[in-house]
């Protein structure tokens, strides 16, 4: 057997799955190799017939073939084995140094495009990403139908190769960005990226860093909006879900399914959302400073209600609403963590119980629960998950402050976070910037 061949096969052989077969193309003998959990080989094999067939009749020499049907390469192993687990097969030509790599039919490993698991949409289209990263940017390029839509791809990784694809519109992305972002790509091509972890080392962003340098959806027509404003792209094969770099403030508040509506409406809805972020920050901290540090600011009949409401309750309000709210954020972990059918049930049910039960302990007050569901609530009202974790992270900090120093405490998380906010920054574009670029039909 050749030498290529053979090493390929001591390298692979142990995996269950290598599979190698001889055959013939063309009057040529040939050898195929690949992983038949990756390569559909009888589909595959009919479609070399069909090229081979076409190449016959039209008297073409077999090197047209060769070249016509994938890459040719000579005596590369290490190419021609990362090929495989890459899910390529290999056409070896019988007694020669040469071989092919070719895109075979693959067997049918991705699940197909189907409605939004984790974004609702309302008034919007419905169809999501997937974890095939070439239907992602397919979907991409069927929606923008532009020559101004420009695709990089890079293979990263050293042991566990991963491919990811640049996209953005030529003319309209910043350069500055754009040019960052490629520079630290290829310098660190050969870091791992398996999560989002990995791909903000590669990109040098701070691993500490309390906000995400990327917003991500699931939602095509978001990705493209996104694209026509300035955006960049960032694919992650396996991962069903873009990457929009830069991450602004904004994010929060505005979704692009909101131009579906009226313009009147789609203030309010925003509106709304900005309420929620304030409620969510700010109204944990006051319950704390008006209890404990300046319950001279309310009026005596309020003061006298929230004094009935904590009557025999053993603790403070700081380790009162800590502990509500570590509660709080185990139930809503567990309704992410426990299947789909229980969860919300479950969740929802524990939650009425443990409430009322604390209640009636006298370990909480009972304005302290309302203040919590409100919490909550509005905390949901927020754009994107990861933005919704950072929100509740940092209402953590206005209760501490606030417990020390009350309303002054309260203000001075305000102004902490807010100068956080102001000094975060991805490749010079500041994350308090309002917008990238206008929305090519109104303007806003």
């Amino acid at each position: 057997m050749e030498q290529l061949v053979q090493e390929i096969k001591s390298k692979l052989e142990n995996n269950e799955d290598f599979l190698l077969q001889r055959d013939y193309l063309a009057d040529t003998a040939i050898i195929l190799l690949g992983f038949n959990t990756l390569v559909d080989f009888v589909k595959t094999r009919a479609v070399l017939q069909k090229h081979a067939e076409s190449h016959l009749l039209q008297n073409r020499p077999p090197e047209d073939l060769w070249n016509a049907i994938g890459e040719l390469i000579e005596g590369n192993v290490n190419k021609a084995i990362s090929s495989i687990y890459e899910g390529k097969l290999i056409i070896h030509l019988a007694d020669t140094d040469r071989s092919i790599i070719m895109e075979p039919v693959s067997t049918m490993l991705d699940r197909s495009i189907e409605t939004p698991a984790n974004e609702n949409v309302i008034q919007g289209a419905l169809n999501a990403f997937t974890e095939g990263i070439d239907a992602n940017i397919g979907i991409v390029r069927k929606l923008v139908n532009s020559e101004e839509l420009i695709m990089a791809s890079y293979s990263t990784g050293q042991n566990r190769k991963k491919k990811l694809s640049l996209l953005y519109l030529e003319g309209q992305a910043d350069t500055e960005l754009l040019k960052n972002l490629e520079s630290h790509i290829e310098k660190n091509i050969h870091q791992d990226i398996s999560d989002l972890q990995g791909l903000a080392k590669m990109l040098g962003f701070p691993s500490w860093s309390a906000i995400s340098k990327f917003n991500t959806t699931e939602l095509p027509h978001h990705a493209v909006q996104y694209l026509k404003k300035g955006r960049v792209i960032l694919f992650i094969d396996r991962l069903p879900f873009a990457l929009i770099l830069p991450s602004l403030l904004w994010d929060m508040f505005a979704i692009e399914n909101d131009r579906n509506f009226p313009l009147p409406i789609m203030i309010a809805i925003r509106s709304i959302r900005i309420i929620g972020i304030l409620i969510t920050l700010i109204t944990p901290g006051l319950y704390v400073a008006l209890v404990s540090v300046n319950p001279e600011v309310l009026q005596i009949q309020l003061a006298l209600s929230v004094a009935q409401s904590r009557e025999g309750v053993p603790y403070p309000a700081l380790v009162e609403i800590i502990f509500m709210l570590v509660i709080l954020e185990l139930i809503l972990e567990a309704s992410v963590r426990l299947p789909k059918s229980i969860g919300p049930t479950i969740t929802m049910v524990g939650g009425i119980i443990l409430g009322q039960a604390v209640v009636e302990a006298k370990l909480v007050s009972n304005l302290l629960i309302i203040i919590l569901a409100a919490t909550t609530i509005a905390n949901s009202t927020i754009a994107g998950f990861q933005n919704a974790v950072s929100i509740r992270l940092f209402k953590y900090v206005i209760v501490i402050l606030a417990s020390i120093y009350g309303l002054l405490g309260l203000v001075s998380g305000l102004v902490i976070i807010g100068a956080y906010l102001a000094g975060l920054d991805t490749y010079g574009k500041s994350y308090l910037y309002i917008n990238v670029k206008g929305n090519e039909s109104n303007g806003r």
